[in-house]
């Protein structure tokens, strides 16, 4: 089987209105026009890819059979399916749903998601109305507004113990997952080796391909990535060292500081993705990697987890050199995180909205976890991960165990994901990431005794339900 479509993010969403076949149809084709398949490229055979995904062989068939009529596929006899050297052009097809149904009333329990509602209303409105009122700019700062810039370095002095001093640089992002990607090309460059959790973060995953960087799976443990499996020549190491995701574990001192004389032994560049690092709430925070090794880490955090996606930023902290390559790369391609988002920071952050907000949040999350931990614990399922963030995992034993209780409780109402999408390589760990933070604090009780109920009539309750070591 060929090793490039090994490493494919390739699934299907029984979930999802489109056909399976489409959408195994339309994973291979994404990968041919991306370049992650190339012509010549050898597909697995109809049964090897079923079962690799779960599905029936008609449904692979079905797929091959219309990539075949289109012509990205060819047979040789005896020898296997193959991607054609000369693709036709896809036909126009309009989608079945191209966008969510906003008259959805599943409760989200997703792993990922921010609490919108601990949000003081009044705060957000009157920080959007002043962001409002600021004169449009002829021009922007490539590097990020200034005062956001001021704002962000003080909210990592106070809540992460980051200083941002003469040997890092503080910039503005549209994201973690935009950051990865200027990472990616304007730093490791194509043809660079990323080594990375398994199970991870799959839009850095994403992000990392799309600049032609190769990605690495690393097993992770009770205590986060495993520092002694990183393979000996890559690039970078990525990591989420606070809150593993999505299995929650808490990179502990010692580990933290391996990973560091290894990227300064090897020449290594660390990525911090600090997701949901001021959602520490049982235990004060281990030191960042950024605080242990600033001259070779690279500090990554996002607005997303803490307050919403809808501000589309975020925040770089590294070394001039790394800095100065990103902002290179903005200038070369005319890119750079928008503005509106950082100034409404700025003035939640002026009247100490940002702050009260987040201590806001550490009262929150604490009953909200009780709430899915003690109905779980009550029905003999354990749960993995810290006391810390917005999810906990329930473990399963295989992914079959996923998409029965997956189906089971989109059918009562309630909407919920499986480790399966979060591999780098073939599945080897099996849960669901329960999130607790998008759901109203009312229904959530509710919510998630539908979730143990389904788990309970899957019948993977208690020993059996260990399915992470």
């Amino acid at each position: 089987m060929n090793d490039a479509l090994d490493e494919l993010p390739l699934s299907v969403d029984r979930r999802a209105t489109t056909p399976l076949a489409v959408q195994v149809a339309d994973g291979l084709r994404t990968a041919a026009t991306a370049g992650r398949l190339r012509a010549g490229d050898r597909l697995p055979s109809s049964r090897a890819l079923a079962t690799r995904l779960g599905v029936s062989r008609t449904v692979i068939t079905a797929a091959y059979d219309q990539l075949h009529a289109e012509g990205w596929l060819s047979g040789r006899h005896g020898s296997g399916t193959y991607l054609s050297a000369s693709p036709a052009p896809r036909p126009e097809r309009h989608p079945i749903a191209a966008e969510p149904d906003p008259e959805d009333t599943h409760l989200d329990l997703a792993a990922g998601a921010p609490c919108v509602e601990a949000i003081d209303r009044a705060a957000w409105r009157r920080a959007w109305r002043a962001a409002g009122d600021r004169i449009p700019l002829a021009r922007r700062d490539r590097a990020g507004d200034a005062e956001y810039r001021v704002a962000i370095a003080e909210q990592l002095l106070r809540h992460r113990g980051l200083g941002a001093g003469s040997d890092t640089v503080v910039l503005a992002t549209s994201g973690a997952s935009d950051a990865v990607g200027e990472l990616a090309a304007a730093v490791l460059r194509p043809g660079a080796t990323v080594a990375m959790e398994d199970p991870g973060y799959q839009r850095a995953v994403g992000a990392f391909r799309a600049a032609g960087v190769r990605v690495l799976p690393v097993p992770v443990d009770g205590d986060g990535l495993r520092v002694d499996a990183v393979p000996a020549g890559v690039d970078a190491v990525y990591c989420t060292p606070a809150h593993q995701f999505p299995l929650g574990a808490r990179m502990p001192a010692a580990r933290r500081v391996a990973l560091i004389e290894f990227a300064r032994r090897t020449g290594a560049l660390v990525i911090e993705d600090d997701y949901d690092g001021e959602l520490r709430y049982d235990t004060a925070p281990l030191p960042l990697l950024a605080t242990l090794g600033p001259d070779v880490v690279v500090h990554l955090g996002t607005t997303s987890k803490i307050l919403s996606p809808v501000l589309g930023i975020g925040w770089l902290v590294g070394p001039p050199r790394i800095a100065e390559a990103v902002l290179a790369y903005r200038e070369f391609t005319g890119t750079g995180p928008a503005t509106t988002g950082q100034h409404v920071v700025v003035e939640l952050a002026r009247h100490s909205d940002l702050a009260r907000h987040l201590r806001r949040l550490r009262r929150e999350m604490p009953p909200r976890r009780a709430i899915v931990v003690d109905e779980l614990r009550c029905r003999g399922f354990d749960v993995v991960g810290d006391d810390a963030g917005s999810h906990v995992v329930a473990p399963l034993p295989s992914a079959l165990a996923e998409r029965r209780v997956i189906a089971a409780a989109w059918r009562r109402g309630v909407l919920l994901e499986g480790l399966s999408r979060h591999h780098i390589g073939p599945q080897h760990t099996f849960g669901i990431p329960l999130g607790y933070a998008a759901v109203a604090r009312e229904d959530l009780p509710a919510a998630v005794r539908v979730v143990a109920e389904c788990l309970v009539r899957a019948g993977h309750a208690g020993q059996e339900s260990a399915g992470i070591g």
